[in-house]
């Protein structure tokens, strides 16, 4: 599985992401958008608005959380693959 995340280190979704990701041993390229300008406009390019994270999934882009809910902790369970509980 090919997983990427777009990030910047000053988003705290973005840090919560890496830190599951880390956490379950999943490995990851983090691309950071305040590094590479050109990433963000990828990822405006891809979802229409300027919003991280974001994560590419053997392709399929995807974001992690969501406004008044935080980080979609079941649905990064599922399309990962990882049985919950495991740590």
């Amino acid at each position: 599985m090919k997983v990427e995340v777009y990030s910047a280190a000053w988003c705290r979704d973005c840090r919560a992401t890496k830190q599951f990701l880390e956490m379950h041993g999943v490995a990851y390229t983090e691309i950071n958008v305040e590094e590479n300008p050109e990433a963000f406009d990828e990822v405006l390019r891809r979802v229409g608005k300027r919003a991280i994270p974001q994560m590419v999934i053997d392709g399929e882009w995807w974001q992690p959380y969501a406004p008044g809910r935080g980080l979609l902790y079941d649905e990064l369970y599922q399309r990962l693959n990882i049985p919950r509980g495991q740590l």
